[in-house]
């Protein structure tokens, strides 16, 4: 369970600066608060039963009680974050003397992004957030309250996209769960009998949970992930097609070669070029 906040408190926040790698090590959900999440460096993927969502730099994630959830990273970017927990009297205060549909929206929307001049002024209220937290003076709730107020109303009128993967239904505990040890093994030799024994399931049962509740086959979804990440290795490093093959769990690089024609309509290698060419390096596709 994630870590509470403090006896008596309605809003705290602080700067994380996180191991690249770092991931929740199960399933979790907070109880009693909500939280904000502002991601100045670093690529994280988050599972929910209802959406997978992928988040960069400059999103901001939003996480309401009891909704379980995992997070873990996509890239080798440093991970650094500002993450804000609100307590339920906090959130009673804002839908009295401002608006509880704002609230319902901004905790229902779960990523949002910002124009560069709106992340900057983003960045400057967490910012101010954080060193009014950090001051303790006999006005220190009163000014964080306020400040909080104004962020929120920010971030639901200048939020420019919403975007998840939705599933077709709720998806159970024992999927999220495979989703995660495919994420962390697609490198291996990963087959539906290893996920499934993972899983404790026959494999006939968690090829029919998949179809079922994310929508596609447990190999289109494997081949799904191992692409994603074939295409960052192609954008973000120079290595070779046959070290990205070794890398991303491909026999070899004429398999890749193959499976990356099928679904994306080109060769790895012009992939590559194109997305250099438009000055593309670095950046992900959500």
């Amino acid at each position: 369970m994630p870590i509470g906040m403090p006896e008596k408190s309605q809003i705290t926040i602080q700067k994380r600066e996180l191991p690249a790698d770092f991931r929740m090590p199960q399933m979790e959900m907070a109880e009693t608060h909500y939280s904000i999440g502002y991601i100045l460096s670093g690529d994280r993927r988050i599972i929910t039963p209802y959406q997978q969502i992928d988040c960069h730099a400059g999103n901001l994630v939003t996480m309401p009680p009891m909704l379980y959830h995992r997070t873990f990273s996509l890239s080798t970017a440093p991970y650094v974050n500002y993450l804000i927990k609100l307590s339920q009297e906090y959130a009673d205060f804002f839908c009295s003397v401002i608006s509880p549909a704002i609230w319902r929206t901004v905790f229902e929307q779960r990523i949002m992004s910002f124009s560069d001049a709106d992340s900057a002024k983003t960045e400057a209220m967490l910012s101010d957030l954080l060193e009014i937290s950090e001051s303790r003076t006999d006005y220190t709730d009163t000014l964080l309250n306020g400040l909080m107020n104004r962020l929120i109303v920010f971030i639901h009128d200048h939020n420019r996209s919403g975007d998840g993967l939705s599933f077709r239904n709720k998806l159970s505990e024992e999927i999220m769960e495979a989703m995660y040890f495919i994420e962390q093994h697609y490198a291996d030799e990963i087959r539906l009998s290893t996920a499934a024994q993972q899983a404790g399931f026959s494999e006939g049962h968690l090829s029919r949970l998949f179809v079922s509740q994310v929508g596609v086959s447990f190999s289109e979804y494997l081949m799904n992930v191992r692409l994603r990440h074939v295409k960052e290795l192609l954008i973000q490093t120079d290595r070779t097609i046959s070290e990205i093959a070794m890398q991303t769990g491909f026999s070899n690089s004429d398999y890749l070669s193959s499976c990356f024609h099928k679904h994306e309509g080109m060769t790895p290698s012009a992939f590559r070029r194109g997305n250099r060419s438009s000055g593309r390096e670095g950046t992900h596709e959500i």
